[in-house]
């Protein structure tokens, strides 16, 4: 193919919106990066602040490959929050400080564009689904483990997204009744287990009462991160104890949605996912061990997913494929 009928391919441009950074990407059909670059959010300013950032970033990047707007095929946003996406509207962010505001509109108007919105972590699915771990599926859920536990749901290839875009919070599953209180107003949450908050909280804890852990020697309570047990667990019990007490939680909330949706990957994104081996090796072993009816007819793998910081932003794109 020549350079003039790569040119003339359409484009497609994929903006994640997190609460200190907008990132951007511009692809093409196939997945190739044609530009990508970010931006300070702006969000403390309001939410036309926010787009008018957005739309810098978006000439910035046009600009890079020419600035010919008549190859792009339309921009595409994740967005953290309840998002309307048939309306383009975020109905609510806390992180972003919106309520009712017309996104897809103030962003379209400004750069001359059709745009489309989703909740940020189903344009993360999307993205590992079309151009990640999930592309050899039809059939995909992606669970990550950051802050909170979210994800997204990919049946027959498509974002499921549930009445209204306001579904798939699988975070807020229960998962151990009267459990641990959770930001959503409820107990137990599967977000109160397996985010990389709640395994950080775990592991501060067994140091407070093994105060002869080897955990000691490199972090203090208020040092330690996600890997900290991990980092221990062959050689200390009580790091040991701490990974297999989040494997477990993470595996029960897992089989749950496993048993809903069967989908053929789990993938795992977040920063707690790059254990790697260590977190979905014996996490697949658990899964296997309780799902309905067996891995024989209708397996399910789990494995981490590929694109990490990356995935909102191709997702975004894809949702204007």
């Amino acid at each position: 193919m020549s350079d003039k009928n790569i040119n003339a391919e359409k484009k497609y441009i994929g903006i994640d919106i997190g609460g200190m950074t907008v990132k951007g990407i511009i692809i093409r059909h196939d997945g190739k990066v044609l530009a990508e670059d970010r931006i300070a959010t702006g969000c403390e300013d309001g939410g036309n602040a926010m787009c008018k950032n957005i739309v810098v970033l978006i000439n910035k990047m046009l600009d890079s490959i020419g600035g010919n707007k008549g190859d792009i095929k339309g921009v595409g946003v994740g967005c953290p929050g309840l998002i309307d996406s048939k309306n383009g509207v975020v109905v609510f962010s806390g992180n972003l400080g919106l309520e009712n505001f017309p996104l897809a509109k103030a962003v379209s108007d400004k750069v001359g564009l059709p745009v489309k919105i989703t909740n940020d972590a189903n344009a993360a699915a999307l993205g590992e689904a079309k151009f990640g771990a999930g592309q050899k599926y039809s059939d995909s859920i992606l669970v990550t483990l950051g802050t909170g536990v979210g994800g997204g749901i990919i049946i027959d290839g498509k974002l499921f997204e549930g009445g209204n875009s306001a579904g798939t919070e699988i975070g807020h599953t229960v998962i151990e009744m009267g459990g641990y209180p959770c930001t959503c107003g409820r107990w137990g949450c599967f977000e109160c287990y397996a985010s990389a908050t709640a395994l950080m909280r775990k592991t501060k804890e067994a140091m407070e009462e093994d105060t002869g852990s080897e955990m000691w020697k490199t972090y203090t309570p208020q040092t330690i991160s996600g890997k900290t047990p991990f980092e221990y667990a062959e050689t200390d019990i009580s790091a040991k104890q701490v990974v297999d007490w989040y494997v477990k939680h993470l595996a029960c909330g897992i089989t749950n949605l496993v048993n809903v949706f069967r989908p053929q990957v789990v993938m795992l994104g977040g920063g707690v996912s790059e254990q790697d081996e260590r977190l979905t090796v014996p996490v697949q072993r658990l899964v296997d061990k309780d799902i309905f009816a067996g891995t024989d007819f209708a397996p399910v793998k789990v494995v981490k997913a590929s694109l990490g910081s990356r995935a909102g932003a191709f997702g975004a794109a894809a949702l204007i494929m």
